[in-house]
């Protein structure tokens, strides 16, 4: 039988979405933010049966942090960490976007 991870969506990450929907709506279509913030949410809950499927955020491994992984929803990158049955969602953040400064700000603390 597969194992299966109870997935967790931290506030940060909520917001991510949130903001995420709210700019493709504003810039493009309301039914465009839906089916991308769904796919988004497929995404996160595939995590429930394979977590540890994602590789390390380069720019975590370069300091060697490997407690952390990412998936992607391109050009979206899903950073999230896996703790025992459990999966927390810390960000999801535009993978066109620099970084590098903004994953250490969030998940160094």
């Amino acid at each position: 039988m597969t194992k299966v991870f109870a997935v967790f969506l931290l506030e940060e990450a909520e917001r991510d979405i949130d903001h995420i929907y709210l700019y493709v709506k504003r810039n493009d279509s309301e039914e465009k933010a839906e089916r991308l913030s769904q796919n988004i949410e497929q995404v996160i809950l595939s995590l429930q049966s394979s977590p540890l499927r994602g590789h390390y955020p380069p720019e975590l491994e370069r300091l060697d942090i490997r407690e952390y992984r990412e998936v992607f929803f391109k050009p979206y990158r899903i950073i999230y960490e896996v703790a025992g049955e459990s999966v927390f969602i810390h960000c999801v953040l535009d993978g066109r976007r620099e970084l590098r400064d903004i994953l250490q700000q969030r998940l160094i603390r």
